[in-house]
């Protein structure tokens, strides 16, 4: 029997479930996404990726501030929704919400719950060095991604993946656990098995004043931050006053004797600049300087002079 969905998400993570719902049986009877949001250098409004995805297949869209409203909970309670299905909507919803829908709501959690449970789960996942993430099909309940697990899905973080990687990735992944189990759960051949209560983790939202890398910490730790917080809010130092974007870097092993003050540059070639870290050398591969586009570091040289013994802070 169809069901009558309505879906919640934000960002393009957001975008293959609710392509995948879709696609489906089941009527999605109204799209929640977050309002339109100022971007690009003119800071003109713009619609979330979901909201693009909706309003191209002729999807009710409702753009509340907030859901605390009395006005918010009767449009929601007037669409009679069977299942609320949420994807990093980026809004609390309380209990009165969640109370709603006849079978309750489902969350699309990028991680392996109960370990980074929080708004940056993909990133902190990376830069923590785990080796294997996933997604967590969860019945919501009140508190930060708490709620029973119905479902999962495993992938392996691999050595060069970004959270750009990772996220595309998992992004597909949870549209296809979804598909996979929507009509088992909402059946009650799926059962939900309450999380562990050891291994919680929290996955603090990301700032800008955590991509400033710091030398005197070891060249795996460092390495792993670049490819966290790319593609934002990108790794960074600061090179003559300017800052340098890090898009790409990887530990190197340094002669053997060889050892620098962190921050100092210790090798200059096409393959990159190697840094002097705590421990062994951090080789730069891509950077990026204001106003310019990302560059293979043996394309940076060409236009930029770095030289063996400058510092980088």
């Amino acid at each position: 029997m169809p069901l009558r969905i309505a879906y919640a998400g934000t960002p393009a993570f957001a975008v293959p479930a609710l392509e995948a719902l879709i696609a489906s049986p089941h009527p999605i009877v109204a799209v929640y996404t977050q309002p339109d949001r100022p971007a690009g250098r003119g800071r003109q409004l713009r619609p979330s990726a979901v909201k693009a995805c909706a309003v191209e297949h002729d999807l009710p869209v409702e753009q509340p501030e907030r859901l605390s409203s009395a006005q918010a909970q009767a449009t929601l309670q007037a669409y009679a929704p069977d299942v609320l299905v949420v994807a990093a909507y980026g809004l609390i919803l309380p209990a009165a919400v969640l109370a709603i829908p006849r079978l309750g709501a489902l969350n699309i959690h990028a991680s392996l719950l109960p370990r980074w449970r929080g708004a940056a789960p993909i990133h902190r996942a990376i830069e923590a060095g785990d080796a294997t993430t996933g997604v967590c099909l969860m019945e919501m309940a009140p508190g930060l991604d708490t709620g029973p697990v119905v479902a999962v899905r495993s992938t392996p973080i691999q050595p060069d993946d970004t959270a750009g990687s990772v996220h595309d990735r998992l992004a597909q992944i949870g549209a296809q656990l979804l598909s996979a189990s929507l009509d088992d759960w909402a059946a009650g051949r799926l059962p939900a098995t309450p999380q562990a209560q050891d291994g919680v983790r929290y996955a603090t939202k990301l700032s800008t004043q955590e991509a400033q890398l710091n030398w005197a910490q070891p060249a795996e730790v460092l390495a792993r931050q670049v490819r966290a917080f790319n593609p934002w809010p990108v790794a960074r130092c600061q090179r003559q006053g300017q800052a340098l974007r890090i898009w790409q870097a990887e530990p190197v092993a340094l002669p053997q004797g060889q050892m620098a003050k962190p921050g100092e540059v210790v090798a200059v070639s096409d393959a990159g600049i190697d840094v002097q870290t705590q421990d062994q050398g951090l080789r730069l591969k891509t950077v990026q300087i204001p106003g310019g586009k990302p560059q293979a570091v043996d394309q940076f040289l060409r236009g930029h002079a770095v030289y063996v013994g400058e510092t980088l802070d």
